[in-house]
């Protein structure tokens, strides 16, 4: 049946392959086919079965037989005349024709008519019917424009033509061209004046402020409610134009359509640039918070424009700060993100494009935390985020420019200056005022490991110019001074000692200081200056032959003592002086030759020597072999009996002491033991004494150590010890305390085995030791050893025994005359309250309770005294039972419950006690510190703060008793404990050594901050004269004493604290700040006591900047503009403050300083308060004018240079000044009349560099440039400081402005380029210029008045193109319109060369659309003539303009073959004709609606793709190289005959895809040559597409 079945059908139609129908034709006339399509034909070369097309396949064959030759050779073999193709006579030929052609061609085109345009006319129409209906044919798109051009309704201006518009929503685009026509017909009659002032964009800036008014109406109908006022019961109600739905609806249409229509004018130029972005600033600035909402959109969106030019950036900018921040500060914040977002995002696109906006010193110091925190980025940038990354990069760089900039401008955060010499002198002067007993002088490296070792450094150099003057000079303390500088220079040779010439090199720079310095030829200084070389000649460091020699070859005139004074050296002192130490006999003869001649038999020195030896033997008469000792000695009257030896020269002294004296001493010490211990413990304190007063401190060593290794005498130890306490600080510079910690220590083993006391050896082991001398068993041994020392003494347990409150035998001690009577009570109150821990305190209360019955009991002195040095022995011997005395008991209760006891106590009570304290203080058990701490500072505070409840009787009785033991413990030489106890000259010693604890840390503090208290209670008028005087007294012995004023310069940080804290917790009136200034100043600088604090400069700017002085000098001046500045802020004390400031900036400004003194100076001053800076400034700028202002006025750069030099000192000194207060932000009142003529001199001097600039082109250019730049600093430091600009200052700066203007652009361009400067000077007139709109009295500023408007200079050519950049972002020309820009008008001349004329101008009225249509015939009746642009006519036409939705569509590809040509450019067309629209499997993998399109439209998304869904037009079956596909799929791809390629992922190998073909079978294949090969093999593709079989390309070699 299926045959029968197959005969019924009908024949099937022969299949006939079609190209598809969106596919041309190759030629509209020629029949040639399709382009790329080829379907099968009957006889074709592939349907030939042959064996080799069956086994290898159908090749088509090459076309030529070489691939690298071309098709010319086989040409060439079929012509057969022979090269005819390539005659240079064809190519002739052919050109004739084609010209032929374009003549014939431009002769037939049609002639173009001249300009036909009219503009639409205008009516007037009374019928308001007539122009409703006008309007609503104007608003209905369906009606032509060049119908209503024929007649346009006139009447409506301005607000109400613009809201006819509204009112009949007429299309945006109608509306402009309504506009446009309404425009160019109220300008007609300007334009056809033809005046050559017309302008064509006038009526722009007319339109533009009909448009800027009649948005700012609408803005005005936003309104907030004002705030209710206090104390007005007022019910208020309001209402929004925004509340009400229906009037908000009507009012957003009416806005939004007003913004519609901006748009367009604003590009097209209908509205001036500058009018509008100028009202769009302006009304940024003086909108409320309801409309900034709606002006921010506007300012964001017109933004552009805006950032062209710094003169609308900057007000813009300050408007979005001012509302930023009262965003920030209002309650409605919440509701304000969205208006707060833009205006963040718009200071942040001005910081990106126009940074320069932000440096503004006044709007930088007013809101930088603000500006910090809009410009921050966000907090969660992701990763892949690069672009708002970079973004914020730049801005994060930016910021730190404009910082950098606006700080400089302000002179903030100033970097601190090195100060190389005078700073380093003062850091080198401190460190050696910090030595002290507690210094390890090995971690001192004054001659730091940073100095070269070389010796010749002139770091070295400095440095020991420095350490030598400072062991030498007055101006410093302490006899330990000479010692620390030979311990320094002892090390820094030691660690130099591998140098051959390093002794030699330093001796020379010995010498050098010697021959050279000024301090040395000062007569007071000769015996510092002797001992000091005398001890640098025993340690080997200086050469007293060579100094000999060195003065005798260079023939040094005046040595001899036979010469007169007139004609000596002082060389001739200094031989004379410097001892000799370790000397041999020839340089004893060669100096005493030089000195005193040849036949000199007998010297002065001789006789002096006796004489010095007869006075010894008199004071010490047991040393050499005398029996008693003289009467009672003290330091006064030793002193008088050995004025000799005392006011011998040194070397004199030296023999004396150390070849006679000390031996004989060591002898003495040797057979110690047989004497009696008293008269051996009185020799030795007077030999202590004698070698104080002679400063032979190294004898003094040799003698203690020899008697500490050799006595039994505990006493004597004691008194050994002693010395080594009182002079620890000598011990210390000598670098010695490690010789003295092991000699102690070896003494404590001894005495410790022979069971000796050693409770005085462990405390001054541990102290001499400081934790460096003594080894660890050493220690262990020292700190076990205190351990079982005091459990011995006070046992720890678990009931211990209670000491009772009253204890009646201490009472009966008094009466009771036995010698042993103290000792005993004391050894049975230990024995039975040891276990108890507060027994010594209150057997303390109880010796005071006891003393208070002294008076009455027995009313003799003498008796009164016996009993007092009776409790005095007792308590010494309880002292001696407690672990770690009863000193701190006795203080403790002075601070407790002794505050009121002491008030009590009556004059004749506080003369027993007086006994007993200065006894305790003598014998070591009381410290001079407990006394102080505990008494005496607590009294001065009382009379201090005394007020109207001051007791009179009790507390003067304690003030004075205090003040007495103050003096005697600290002030007094010697004290007598009492007139029933002989005056010793050991008790007078101790006094000394316990009072040097008072001197140091941490009690010098305390005796610091309590001398203020001294000087209120000088001046307190509640209590007596006769006490006042006595704290006078004592204040003024205080201040004066060289051991305070030791530790005052070793501690000036604890003086200053000290002075400062009684005036700035405000306990203090104001009248008692100058009377603490001069206490400060007696300390520090030596002066007398005066009411001028400018004295101490009476002395000169120079010595008061000595190093040695200087730290001094910074105290006093701090605090001496202190107290002026609370001098000035009272009217009584105004006008004297005043004239002392005056005078004291007078000393300052007008010495000649150094650079680092200048700098100095300002260090001083900073932080004073604001009247004191304020005169302090004005007279610096006083100062500086008069510097500028010299007559005569600077002829040359040199001169003018050198001014500007020496006002840098004083600017230097003024910046660092005023820096605090610009943090402060204080207001200063400057002189007006300072300001202004500051300002002259400025501009004069502006002015005058200009000028110089102008005509001269050498090397001076640079000192030119330099002064130029001290000036632009000057000029900003001036405008630093906030206050009124008078009239005449700001006149000034408006002169200014030009003048600076020209000086940036000298040092942007020319010779005189500099890049530093340009930008210098360019910030300086961005602060200029911001500075005159701040204080400008108009209400609304034109922003571009203040700014250049013309840039010229010969040397244009050269500027760089990013100083020009930024210098045309101050004109107030704005970028042209787009439509014009870089057009101008040109012709041709006689030789046809084309002529450039002036530029083109935008005439946005005069350019009216075009409103007839496209027929293909050249009319020139449009509003641009033809004529403008040359246009002739070719007889071609156009292709019409593609769409943007026509640009996929395969109908446009008609056009693609035709021989026409295009209104397209290349790249168009190519973009057009290869966008094809994807199939919807290719669109299925992308992301979004959106996402990828930029301005170039979305883009195609690859790498998502389906399997097998790249498919292409059959059109691209070729065959590529090097090559890819779009995949973008052509809409003919739905057709039978599709194409598929194969390709392997990952890779760039191919394989061929092949499927069969309809009509027949074939088998095709082809070699991939490259990798990026691919091959597309036509076929049909089956209903069920499958993923095509990859086949791997074979690997061959």
């Amino acid at each position: 049946m299926k045959p029968e079945k197959r005969g019924q059908e009908p024949p099937s139609p022969i299949y006939e392959s079609l190209p598809p129908p969106w596919l041309p034709k190759s030629h509209r006339t020629a029949d040639v086919g399709y382009p790329g399509f080829h379907p099968p034909r009957p006889g074709q070369d592939e349907d030939v079965l042959s064996d080799k097309h069956i086994k290898d396949g159908f090749l088509l064959p090459l076309p030529v037989p070489d691939e690298h030759q071309s098709a010319s050779v086989i040409l060439l073999q079929q012509d057969v005349k022979g090269g005819r193709m390539f005659d240079q006579s064809v190519l002739a030929d052919l050109e004739h024709l084609m010209n032929d052609i374009f003549s014939r061609k431009a002769d037939s085109a049609v002639a173009i008519q001249s300009s036909a345009f009219k503009i639409p006319s205008r009516v007037t129409m009374s019928d308001t019917t007539k122009r409703q209906a006008w309007f609503a044919e104007l608003a209905n798109p369906d009606v032509p424009l060049s119908k209503l051009g024929k007649s346009v309704p006139h009447g409506a201006r301005g607000h109400d033509l613009l809201d006819l518009l509204h009112a009949n929503n007429v299309a945006i685009p109608r509306a402009v061209w309504f506009l446009r026509v309404f425009g160019a017909n109220e300008t007609a009659g300007l334009r056809n004046s033809k005046k050559p002032a017309y302008n064509p964009t006038q009526y722009s800036v007319d339109w533009a402020t009909v448009v800027t008014s009649y948005i700012k109406k609408q803005l005005a109908d936003i309104a907030l409610p004002s705030a209710p006022r206090p104390g007005m019961n007022i019910k208020q109600t309001f209402k929004g134009v925004l509340s009400d739905a229906e009037s908000r609806d009507k009012w957003v249409s009416r806005f939004t359509y007003c913004l519609k229509l901006l748009r367009p004018f604003y590009d097209e130029g209908l509205v001036d640039h500058r009018t509008f972005l100028t009202w769009v600033v302006l009304q940024m600035a003086s909108c409320n918070l309801a409309q900034a909402g709606f002006v921010a959109h506007l300012a964001d969106e017109y933004l552009d424009g805006v950032l062209e030019k710094r003169p609308l950036a900057k007000p813009l900018l300050d408007a979005c700060i001012a509302k930023l921040n009262e965003v920030r500060t209002t309650s409605a914040q919440g509701h304000l993100d969205k208006l707060e977002e833009i205006l963040k995002s718009v200071i942040q696109r001005i910081c990106v494009a126009l940074p320069d906006t932000f440096v503004s010193p006044r709007t930088w110091l007013a809101h930088s935390s603000l500006l910090y925190s809009a410009l921050a980025g966000p907090a969660d940038n992701r990763p892949g985020d690069s672009r708002r990354h970079d973004f914020q990069q730049l801005i994060s760089d930016n910021l730190i420019d404009i910082q950098r900039r606006n700080d400089a401008m302000l002179f903030r955060n100033l970097p601190p200056r090195k100060l190389e010499r005078l700073g380093s002198l003062v850091v080198d002067i401190q460190i050696l005022n910090s030595i002290c007993s507690s210094t390890d002088m090995s971690t001192i490296s004054f001659f730091s490991s940073q100095i070269p070792d070389c010796t010749s450094s002139s770091s070295f150099v400095d440095k020991l110019d420095t350490l030598l003057t400072w062991a030498v000079t007055p101006l410093q303390y302490g006899s330990h001074r000479p010692y620390a500088a030979v311990t320094f220079l002892r090390a820094y040779h030691e660690r130099n000692a591998r140098r051959e010439l390093s002794s030699a090199t330093l001796h020379d720079h010995l010498f050098d200081w010697l021959d050279s310095k000024p301090v040395v030829r000062e007569v007071a200084n000769l015996r510092a200056v002797a001992g000091l070389f005398g001890k640098l000649m025993k340690n080997g460091l200086f050469d007293y032959a060579a100094y000999v020699q060195r003065l005798v070859a260079r023939g040094e005139e005046g040595l001899s003592l036979s010469e007169p004074d007139e004609t000596a050296s002082f060389h001739r002192n200094l031989l004379r002086w410097i001892p000799l130490h370790n000397t041999t006999s020839s340089l004893s003869n060669q100096r005493k030759l030089i000195l005193y001649g040849a036949r000199a038999r007998q010297t002065p020195e001789d006789i002096c020597e006796r004489k010095m030896r007869r006075e010894i033997r008199a004071i010490l008469p047991l040393v050499f072999g005398g029996d008693t000792l003289p009467p009672s000695v003290s330091m006064s009257s030793l002193r008088a009996s050995c004025p000799t030896v005392l006011g011998a020269p040194c070397i004199e002294q030296m023999r004396t002491i150390k070849q006679w004296l000390l031996p004989n001493l060591l002898k003495f010490t040797s057979r110690s033991q047989s004497l009696d211990e008293i008269n051996t413990l009185k020799t030795y304190s007077t030999a202590v004494e004698l070698l104080r007063y002679t400063h032979s401190y190294g004898s003094l060593l040799e003698l203690s150590l020899s008697v500490l290794s050799q006595t039994t005498h505990a006493d004597l130890l004691t008194a050994v010890g002693e010395v080594f306490h009182r002079f620890a600080t000598i011990w210390t510079a000598m670098d010695v305390t490690g010789t003295i910690t092991s000699a102690l220590y070896s003494t404590y083993l001894l005495w410790r085995t022979q069971g000796g006391k050693t409770r005085s050896l462990l405390t001054l082991i541990i102290e001499m030791d400081n934790g460096r001398q003594l080894n660890a068993a050493a220690k262990t041994q020292v700190d076990n050893d205190i351990a079982a020392f005091t459990h011995a003494l006070a046992p720890k347990t678990d009931h211990p025994e209670a000491a009772p409150s009253v204890m009646p035998e201490i009472l009966l001690l008094a009466d009771d005359s036995k010698l042993d009577a103290p000792s005993i009570l004391a050894n049975s109150l230990w024995y039975r309250y040891r276990t108890s821990g507060d027994w010594a305190w209150k057997v303390w209360d109880n010796i005071v309770a006891s003393l208070r019955q002294v008076p009455v009991m027995s009313e003799d002195h003498k008796l009164r005294h016996t009993y007092a040095l009776r409790y005095g022995q007792f308590l010494l011997h309880v002292d001696h039972h407690l672990p770690s005395g009863i000193d701190n008991d006795v203080l403790q209760w002075f601070l407790g419950t002794g505050k009121s006891e002491v008030l009590g106590l009556n004059l004749e009570t506080w003369d027993v006690l007086r006994v007993v304290l200065l006894f305790l203080c003598v014998h070591g058990a009381l410290s001079t510190t407990t006394l102080l701490q505990g008494l005496v500072y607590p009294a001065w505070q009382l009379g201090a703060d005394a007020g109207p409840l001051y007791q009179p009787q009790n507390m003067e009785t304690f003030i004075q008793a205090a003040s007495e033991l103050f003096s005697a413990l600290v002030l007094q030489e010697e004290c007598s404990i009492s007139p029933i106890v002989p005056q010793e000259l050991l008790d007078a010693q101790r006094i000394h050594t316990w009072r040097q604890d008072a001197f140091r840390e941490p009690h010098f503090t305390l005796l610091a901050s309590n001398i203020p208290n001294l000087v209120l209670l000088e001046h307190n008028n509640v209590v007596s004269d006769e006490l006042r005087g006595i704290a006078r007294d004592l204040r003024l012995r205080t201040c004066e004493s060289r051991d305070i004023r030791q530790s005052c310069y070793r501690n000036l940080d604890a003086v200053r604290r000290g002075f400062e804290h009684p005036i700035q917790s405000g306990m203090v009136v104001e009248t008692l700040y100058e009377p603490l200034v001069n206490a400060l100043k007696m300390i520090l600088s030596e002066s007398n006591e005066d009411t001028d604090v400018n004295s101490f400069l009476s002395t000169g700017i120079s010595s008061v900047l000595s190093p040695c002085t200087l730290a001094a000098t910074a105290v006093q001046l701090q605090f001496g503009l202190r107290q002026l500045g609370r001098a000035l802020a009272c009217e009584s004390t105004k006008q004297g403050a005043s004239a002392s400031l005056d005078k004291m900036t007078s000393l300052i400004f007008h010495h000649s300083m150094a650079s680092e003194e200048a700098y100095f100076i300002a260090e001083m001053a900073r932080g004073v308060d604001g009247p004191v800076a304020i005169k302090f400034i004005n007279n610096g700028f006083k100062s500086i004018v008069d510097i500028l202002n010299r007559v005569p006025a600077p002829s040359t750069p040199e001169s003018l240079l050198a001014r500007v030099g020496r006002a840098g000192e004083v600017l230097r000194v003024l910046s660092h000044v005023s820096e605090p207060l610009r943090e402060e932000g204080t207001g200063l009142d400057l002189d007006v009349s300072t300001q202004e003529r500051l300002a002259k001199i400025i501009l004069e001097s502006f002015q005058f560099a200009n000028a110089t600039f102008a005509k001269t082109t050498d090397s001076s250019l640079r000192v030119i440039t330099e002064a130029v730049i001290f000036l632009a600093r000057l000029l900003q430091f001036d405008l630093g400081f906030p206050g009124i600009r008078t009239t005449h200052f700001r006149e000034t700066c408006e002169k200014m402005m030009p003048v600076l203007f020209d000086l940036v652009v000298v040092h942007a361009c020319g010779p005189a380029h500099d890049a530093i400067a340009f930008a210098l000077l360019l910030d300086t007139l961005y602060f200029l210029i911001d500075d005159l709109f701040l204080h400008s009295k108009a209400s609304s500023p034109d922003p571009f008045k203040y700014y250049p408007t013309k840039l010229q200079s010969p040397h244009l050519h050269s500027l760089p193109s990013q100083h020009r950049v930024r210098l045309l972002t101050l004109f107030p020309h704005l970028r042209p319109n787009p439509v014009v820009q870089d057009l101008a008008h040109a012709h041709r001349d006689n030789t046809g060369l084309l002529v450039y004329g002036a530029p083109v101008q935008n005439c946005p009225w005069e350019w009216i659309e075009n409103l007839d249509k496209d027929d293909g015939t050249i009319r020139n009746n449009a509003s641009l003539s033809l004529e403008l642009f040359g246009a002739k006519a070719t007889g071609d036409h156009l292709i019409g303009y593609v769409q943007d939705e026509e640009r996929r569509v395969p109908a446009r590809l008609e056009g693609v073959f035709e021989d026409n040509l295009t209104a397209e450019s290349v790249f168009r067309r190519d973009w057009r004709e290869t966008r094809l629209p994807a199939h919807s499997d290719v669109r299925a993998g992308e992301r979004g609606v959106g996402e990828g399109e930029d301005e170039l439209g979305t883009l195609p998304i690859f790498g998502l793709q389906k399997p097998g869904s790249r498919k292409v037009s059959p059109a691209s079956s070729v065959r590529s190289r090097g090559s890819t596909s779009s995949l973008r799929r052509s809409p003919g791809s739905l057709s039978g005959n599709r194409s598929a390629v194969s390709t392997r992922d990952g890779t760039g190998e191919s394989s061929i895809g092949s499927g069969p073909v309809a009509g027949g079978k074939r088998k095709a294949s082809a070699s991939v040559d490259d990798d990026d090969e691919v091959e597309i093999i036509e076929g049909p593709v089956p209903a069920n597409p499958k993923k095509p079989k990859v086949r791997l390309k074979p690997k061959t070699k």
